[in-house]
């Protein structure tokens, strides 16, 4: 296999590697040989010094295929590409350089690598809880060396579970090492270094060589928030809504050939979608490391756009240091929620209580190499099931021989598997969802032809997808209430805090959802225990994060709505029609608004103009407010030396309306030392001082009170 015709290194232009920027995708670059009499060995990490010794020797396992999983493919060379995610226990020291045994270290004090700046944003690897490592593998046979072959892969590490972009870059850098060697590591680090920040749900071009990478990232909901990146989620995916374009991802894996890999189990993804949304373990088993990544990838997007929370390790091997965990567990013990997809037959007896078990895949044909193109770097193959066609399931489903072989497998259980593969599901699950055969029916049947089949992929995965995707999103729309966010009403202080979002309440919303129904769309698709769907579903791993992002998401949404309201209000007529106790409310939120903002303009380091107008206005409507303030008011709130320091900024002096000016300093009129009004004043930035509707300050007496009256002078503020 040759590399793509349109990538060439430029030796004229050699851009210069950024540390700082290669880790906003990047953790490192790997190659790992196999050594016959050391086994998996890590010759290069690029940067270096960024793995534990752990990581490195669960990386290197994780790189190779599984030997049970090989097939005697005598070819010169096979490439496959696939995928590992793997949980991180511990932070590497900086200075901690790789211990692994290594032919030859790329120079840290090479000319091309400039130093790492100092910055305040935030470091993923210091966060991130788990890890993906993209893999090229390449096994070359050759009866003249030992044992007639070697393996060698490429690994790319990242804490972001980017495929779409991390695929099509192995494409070009796994033959390009293989030509050039170690330079490569370089070369590439060096362009994904130059590379923009990463922006989720958006297009991207990112330049590589003389080509570039044309991808779409998954949006930022569905990112796992422990990837250790730091996104801004819109408020667009705050409720669950169908979007307007197709064409952007709303899922992880987006990319993933979901047709291809489950071609032979289409009338069971509604049974597998609902095991995904309760968070049901599952065990994935595939002759091959990229048939069986490229099955848990399709899984986890079958649930797009919720967030899907379950552990998934898309390739799992016996040394990864969780199987002793999970071959511990006894006959009766309740597996963890988490997709396990392995090739070794060994997981069948070793996780023999596993409840749900999937087989896809078929054995690898003797192809010379494994054809890349725009979307068989998933790693799927090209040869189809035998007797698989649409129309050809559709008249064999309910033939007798059909139902006698689905006997058979299930009385056989998964323990078949060690004799001969064969795709199939094994759980007693019983689902809520029908078949949509309509969807069925739709789909298009490829024929032999590779070319004509790779494109009825695409048609056909974009059938698959839109659907899952509508259904997911009719599933979580009666969660959409507890989002609704609200603005100020016309007339009202937007200075108030907003109300808070709807409480919800797991047997309120159940007893709610029977007596209204689960929607038109549902109730033709779901048998008449659908409730118990959604009851599962909330009691299971993928409601709670979901529903508390986006409820974060919400109120966050809700916060700029509010401010945003402040921002436009004209505070001269807002406080012409309040009473002189509602104007003080008004003062007392509006000096904890500017708090607020000081605060969090601190937090962020950033000082940037929206922030700095956002400040200028808040101060300009608190001196507004304190300008029609009684005069032993105003005296009062001068008490509090931060507040006068914050007024004086304003103005040096405060001139009322028909009054003298008012110096600041310390008040002389006997009403202005009350105890009661000068707990008050003395008490900034308390949530329990605003008001809707106008109030008497605490412990005050009529008389206390009375002497706060508007004046004359302020007869334009006598509503109250």
């Amino acid at each position: 296999m040759s590399r793509s015709p349109s990538f060439s290194v430029k030796s004229e232009f050699s851009p210069k590697l950024d540390p700082e920027s290669l880790q906003q995708w990047v953790v490192a670059f790997c190659i790992i040989r196999f050594d016959l009499e050391q086994g998996q060995l890590i010759e290069e990490c690029y940067p270096p010094g960024c793995l534990t010794q752990d990581e490195e020797l669960e990386i290197a396992f994780s790189s190779f295929p599984d030997s049970v999983s090989q097939h005697q493919n005598r070819s010169s060379i096979h490439d496959c590409i696939f995928f590992f995610r793997f949980q991180r226990r511990e932070r590497p020291q900086v200075d901690n350089v790789s211990s692994t045994e290594s032919d030859k270290k790329l120079p840290t004090n090479s000319p091309d690598v400039k130093p790492p700046r100092s910055s305040k944003s935030n470091n993923s690897s210091d966060t991130s809880r788990y890890m993906y490592g993209y893999v090229f593998n390449r096994q070359r046979h050759d009866e003249r060396l030992k044992r007639g072959g070697e393996q060698k892969s490429v690994v790319i590490l990242s804490h972001s579970p980017f495929s779409s972009v991390f695929r099509p870059l192995l494409q070009i850098m796994g033959p390009l090492y293989f030509d050039i060697g170690r330079k490569a590591l370089e070369h590439i680090a060096a362009y994904v270094s130059m590379w923009p920040c990463p922006v989720p749900g958006k297009l991207m071009e990112l330049p590589i060589g003389n080509a570039a990478l044309k991808v779409n990232l998954p949006p930022a909901h569905c990112l796992p928030s422990e990837s250790g990146m730091l996104f801004e989620e819109s408020a667009s995916s705050m409720a669950p809504f169908l979007p307007n374009n197709q064409s952007v991802p709303q899922g992880l894996f987006h990319d993933s050939d979901l047709f291809a890999i489950f071609r032979g189990l289409l009338l069971q993804l509604w049974v597998l979608w609902e095991l995904l949304l309760i968070g049901e373990p599952i065990l994935v088993i595939a002759p091959t490391p990229p048939q069986c990544s490229e099955a848990v990838a399709g899984l986890v997007s079958l649930v797009a756009p919720l967030l899907y929370s379950v552990d998934f390790r898309p390739y799992f091997t016996i040394h990864d240091p969780e199987f002793a965990q999970l071959n511990s567990l006894q006959e009766g013990d309740t597996f963890p929620p988490m997709i396990l997809g392995v090739t070794n037959l060994f997981f069948l007896k070793s996780l023999r209580n596993m409840p749900h078990i999937v087989s896809v895949g078929s054995p690898a044909p003797n192809t010379n190499r494994l054809a890349f193109s725009s979307r068989s770097s998933t790693g799927r193959l090209s040869g189809r099931p035998e007797g698989f066609g649409l129309q050809q399931l559709s008249l064999k489903r309910f033939s007798p021989s059909n139902l006698l072989n689905a006997v058979k497998l299930r009385r056989d259980g998964p323990l078949c598997l060690m004799t001969e593969h064969k795709e199939a599901i094994w759980s007693t699950y019983a689902a809520t969802t029908k078949p949509d055969t309509s969807i069925l029916n739709r789909l298009i049947d490829a024929g032999m032809s590779p070319r004509v089949e790779e494109s009825m992929s695409v048609v056909n995965n974009e059938i698959l997808r839109r659907h899952f995707l509508e259904l997911t999103t009719n599933f979580l729309a009666p969660f959409g209430p507890y989002f609704k966010t609200r603005t100020p009403s016309e007339g009202s202080s937007p200075f108030v805090d907003p109300p808070p979002l709807t409480p919800f309440n797991d047997d309120e919303f159940l007893a709610s959802l029977s007596a209204r129904g689960p929607g038109k769309f549902l109730s033709k698709r779901m048998r008449s225990n659908w409730l118990d769907l959604y009851r599962r579903f909330l009691q299971g791993p993928n409601f709670a994060p979901w529903f508390q992002r986006r409820r974060t998401v919400a109120e966050q949404e809700q916060h700029r709505l509010w401010k945003q309201a402040r921002i436009n209000t004209d505070i001269h007529q807002l406080i012409s029609n309040m009473s002189e106790l509602e104007v003080v409310d008004s003062f007392d939120a509006i000096e904890r608004h500017i708090l607020g903002e000081t605060q969090q303009s601190g937090n962020d380091g950033s000082d940037s103009t929206g922030s700095t107008a956002t400040f200028q206005k808040l101060k300009g409507d608190l001196q507004a407010v304190f300008n029609v303030l009684p005069k032993d008011v105003q005296q009062l709130l001068l008490l509090n030396p931060e507040r006068a320091a914050l007024l004086k900024g304003t103005s040096e002096d405060t001139k009322l309306p028909g009054l003298a000016p008012i110096q600041i300093g310390l008040p002389t009129s006997p009403r202005a030392y009350s105890p009661d009004l000068k707990y008050y004043f003395d008490q900034p930035f308390k949530k329990s001082r605003i008001c809707h509707t106008s109030r008497p300050f605490p412990s005050t007496t009529q008389e206390d009170f009375s002497s706060f009256q508007p004046r004359s002078s302020f007869g334009a503020y006598n509503s109250g």
